[in-house]
């Protein structure tokens, strides 16, 4: 009965990671159901305004002509709205996978049931596909969605698109980037967008005044006036309106700040940087890969002081490895006392995750485990009594003395009266 609750599965921790596998498509929907509304608005308005004007046409020919654009208007409006239509449908399957994806959990009773290793190896895959998606590796993502027939449970054309965006916004090659397909990306999402209250918007706007006043020309200075007065005044943030006047008066070359910042081109990186936060939020997708919170979790459940301490072998082990000098390092290796304690490596002792480790924080335990009879060695470490006389005669300490078993063979010594006693409260 023991084993059976230790071994219970808690589907809602489980499912903390989760939880973007359903809002996303739920959000897509969203934004499908408002493109419909907004498409069916606008064709609404032009077949009405062209049905009015066919009274006041003189001739046949003028009325047919009218009568032609009213029907392609209508035909226009039928197009899109099929083209929503697929991608809704597309969506709704996507869901009916996920939350079937989902249901397979909560139908295994023990995570020691052999259908959980199959749903935790699915979910493995779900988060490398993901975390290959953010990292731009766009077609080994898809290799891989594909081959595990997981294509329905991970978001590849949202990223795609989110990729392409942000490599236009970056540029290549030395390149300045370019902001047309980000502003049309803002443009589709123009509500939603002001309801997070985003400044992405304002901040490419910007960006297009700083190219114009980046020529120096006349024509373009003008142009930039007009295009200032179009998009930083009315009512907006009148930041904007106050460092693009600052910007007339400045060349590129200005050492005054924050106009030599403006000019600099780390602004189109940071308006790439702006874009990924704003679109992570937009689709309530979490600003770093699942699989980043995986691991880090899976760590921070196993680590404890002693894993970074410095009397820790292994820790030192792990320093040594990244040593440029060989020779000093494999001398070093050898001079690290092996662990006799029979004693399984911890994960986090590892060479491979010890300095990955490091700035996750330590497990919480809600019970604590001692052994019995537990002593005190004068350097703080605690044993059980009974144990660490084992361990001492293993590693040849003689009769009276006893060692650290940590500190392997060439660790210090003490008598056993120097050993105390160990009382909880």
């Amino acid at each position: 009965m023991a084993e059976l609750t230790s071994t219970k599965l808690d589907f809602d921790s489980h499912l903390l990671l989760d939880q973007p596998l359903l809002r996303l498509p739920h959000e897509l929907l969203r934004k499908n159901l408002k493109s419909a509304q907004r498409h069916i608005e606008i064709a609404n308005k032009g077949i009405a305004a062209s049905i009015q004007t066919l009274t006041t046409h003189s001739s046949p020919a003028e009325t047919l002509a009218a009568l032609d654009a009213t029907l392609l208007k209508a035909q226009t409006l039928k197009r899109k709205l099929k083209a929503l239509h697929a991608e809704e449908a597309t969506l709704h399957r996507q869901q009916k996978a996920r939350i079937a994806h989902l249901q397979e959990l909560h139908d295994i009773p023990t995570i020691v049931d052999v259908k959980y290793d199959v749903w935790a190896q699915t979910r493995l895959d779900r988060l490398l596909v993901d975390y290959l998606l953010r990292q731009n590796y766009l077609a080994s993502a898809r290799q891989l969605a594909e081959a595990k027939g997981i294509v329905d449970l991970v978001d590849i054309p949202v990223f795609e698109e989110c990729g392409r965006i942000e490599a236009s916004l970056r540029g290549a090659n030395g390149e300045y980037g370019d902001v047309r397909e980000a502003l049309g990306w803002c443009a589709e999402n123009k509500q939603a967008l002001k309801k997070i209250g985003s400044i992405l918007e304002m901040e490419l706007r910007l960006q297009q005044f700083i190219e114009m006043a980046r020529t120096g020309e006349m024509d373009k200075l003008m142009e930039a006036i007009a295009h200032a007065r179009k998009h930083f005044v009315g009512g907006q943030d009148t930041l904007y309106g106050l460092r693009a006047g600052g910007l007339l008066a400045h060349a590129p070359d200005t050492m005054v700040e924050p106009y030599k910042m403006m000019y600099a081109p780390t602004r189109y990186p940071y308006l790439a940087a702006l874009f990924l936060r704003t679109h992570h939020t937009l689709f309530a997708l979490p600003a770093h890969p699942l699989l980043h919170t995986a691991v880090s979790a899976g760590l921070s459940a196993l680590k404890t002081p002693t894993c970074h301490s410095a009397h820790n072998p292994h820790r030192g082990m792990s320093s040594l490895q990244h040593s440029s000098d060989k020779t000093t390092s494999t001398m070093s290796r050898q001079s690290v006392p092996p662990l006799l304690t029979d004693t399984p490596v911890c994960p986090i002792c590892s060479t491979e995750l010890n300095e990955l480790a490091r700035g996750v924080p330590y497990a919480h335990h809600t019970k604590s485990y001692m052994e019995d009879d537990p002593v005190v060695l004068p350097n703080g470490r605690v044993f059980g009594r009974d144990r660490l006389r084992g361990l001492n005669v293993k590693l040849g300490v003689p009769e009276g003395r006893v060692r650290d078993p940590t500190d392997g063979l060439g660790g210090a010594e003490w008598g056993w009266g120097e050993v105390r006693k160990v009382f909880i409260l």
